[in-house]
């Protein structure tokens, strides 16, 4: 019983329950408070003495019910590669989930190329020109400053030439309140659209377990611009947070679908909603 659950037990531990105390525990562990006072009128219409365990297995079940049973995998199309967005603010890790992905996809025998859409940070098109190196993955990326939806154009150009799995989109790291940046998503949307009118057919926002409710908003404002098909939590290594997935999932449909746990190119994973529950919230 790990991070906040062990936290809960062991905060109440006497029968006398400060109702107050419990919702500000359940929201201040990035559950939202839509779901904390829900646990608490649920736990309040119990009709018997509560214990830390009783708080704990009945905020589990309420999780559990809202996250899916089954992680939904990336399946590749028969025919046609399959466009992903990365999407997500500066500092969260998107890039470096963009190649981790990208080598998840490679170690499950698909083939893969990447597109280095973040033209405006030369930093960025560096950092995924070594992963591609390392994981010996075809990049596609264009001049500095380049128009980042011109650059996905010729990568899924590529990606349809050498009968790619996957194109893997690594777009410039952007704040949620910044419109221009936002229509700018809107922009490689479209012009992939000219390609392939279903595409892009995933879009992921990256985002870091530590930020805590001010992910929620950012994936209100990213799935507003370009319809979110799943969430890339980082940094869940250690720090005990990670539950602002659920409201994230509760409000907006958008379910996880990969977690990083390190630094490392192999930690990385499909999302677990047991091992979430048991391990790291």
């Amino acid at each position: 019983m790990a991070g906040f659950f062990k936290k809960l037990f062991q905060r109440f531990t006497k029968p006398d329950i400060d109702w107050d105390d419990l919702e500000a525990q359940l929201i201040a562990g990035d559950l939202g408070a839509r779901l904390a006072m829900k646990i608490v009128e649920d736990l309040q219409s119990v009709q018997r003495t509560l214990h830390g365990q009783d708080i704990v297995d009945v905020t589990k079940k309420h999780i559990r019910e809202i996250l899916p049973k089954q992680t939904a995998k990336l399946e590749k199309f028969p025919d046609k590669p399959k466009v992903v967005l990365v999407v997500g603010v500066n500092g969260t890790g998107k890039t470096t989930s963009t190649a981790k992905l990208a080598h998840y996809l490679d170690k499950q025998r698909h083939s893969v190329v990447l597109a280095a859409a973040d033209t405006f940070r030369a930093a960025a098109v560096e950092q995924l020109e070594v992963w591609s190196k390392r994981i010996n993955l075809p990049l596609i990326k264009g001049a500095p400053n380049a128009d980042p939806s011109a650059v996905c154009f010729d990568a899924y150009q590529h990606a349809v030439v050498k009968k790619a799995d996957f194109l893997l989109c690594d777009t410039a790291g952007r704040l949620h309140t910044r419109h221009n940046l936002m229509e700018e998503l809107r922009k490689v949307q479209r012009v992939l659209g000219k390609k392939d009118s279903t595409a892009p057919h995933e879009v992921l926002l990256v985002v870091d377990a530590t930020t805590g409710g001010n992910a929620l908003q950012q994936a209100r404002e990213f799935h507003k611009a370009v319809p979110l098909t799943g969430i890339i939590v980082t940094k869940l290594d250690g720090s005990g947070k990670g539950g602002i997935l659920v409201p994230i999932q509760q409000e907006l449909g958008v379910p996880t679908r990969f977690v990083g746990t390190g630094e490392g190119m192999d930690d990385f994973a499909p999302f677990d909603p047991e091992n979430f529950l048991d391990q790291l919230l």
